[in-house]
């Protein structure tokens, strides 16, 4: 088991040499060495060490699926607030819509909800998302919950393991934002199993067997309700 993937690590802390790995997300390189420049988890099972916070907005990568609201409709766009530090912008050309100019409205308004995808992050840090995708809609009915964006990788399980037996034992739609936010729909029981679910996770998730340690507890809810 990769013993340091899930290790706190502090400001400055020296993480390892760049003629070994990448520095990546939430490192600064000093002479040669990687250092933390967050506060953060270390996350180094792959060519690059990267930090991930522990607290704060989500930081956006291209392709990433994210959880969108909508904040304003414009003539030939939207603006989306995606938990980022700055609101996205979705284009006409890039939802499913035949869409008339000025008649954005019609489709999006203030307020509604889309799931959505990460397109472009420029350099000064302009965000684009589209709807271009499979399974990528505005969002009705369900229910949005909100989580750190540095448990989401946790939530969603390695290979989609964690979030696929969420799925399995409550009989919920579930759609995990790379940005903190979750969407789930389902009874009511169900919802509820959820969210009291993935607050475990999110509490416990620096702790090693957590997908048999919730699988347990699903199992255990499961008979009790039965």
């Amino acid at each position: 088991m990769d013993q340091d993937k899930r290790e706190i690590v502090i400001p400055s802390q020296f993480l390892g040499e760049i003629k070994d790995k990448k520095a990546g997300k939430g490192t600064f390189v000093e002479k040669g060495k990687i250092y933390a420049e967050i506060l953060g988890v270390i996350s180094n099972n792959s060519n690059y060490i990267n930090v991930i916070p522990l607290k704060g907005r989500y930081d956006p990568a291209e392709k990433d699926f994210v959880i969108g609201i909508v904040i304003e409709a414009m003539q030939s766009s939207w603006l989306v607030d995606i938990n980022a530090a700055y609101p996205a912008l979705l284009h006409v050309n890039e939802v499913p819509w035949d869409i008339e100019f000025g008649e954005t409205e019609k489709y999006l308004n203030k307020g509604d909800s889309i799931m959505g995808k990460v397109l472009q992050v420029d350099q000064e840090k302009k965000l684009q998302i589209t709807l271009k995708d499979r399974n990528l809609y505005k969002i009705k009915g369900g229910y949005i919950f909100h989580v750190e964006p540095s448990k989401v990788p946790r939530i969603i399980g390695k290979k989609g393991s964690m979030i696929s037996l969420l799925k399995k034992y409550t009989k919920c739609r579930i759609f995990v934002g790379q940005n903190g936010r979750i969407w789930i729909d389902g009874d009511e029981d169900g919802i509820k199993k959820v969210v009291k679910t993935i607050e475990r996770i999110e509490d416990e998730s620096l702790s090693y067997g957590l997908t048999n340690k919730i699988e347990d507890l699903l199992k255990k809810d499961t008979k009790e309700v039965h």
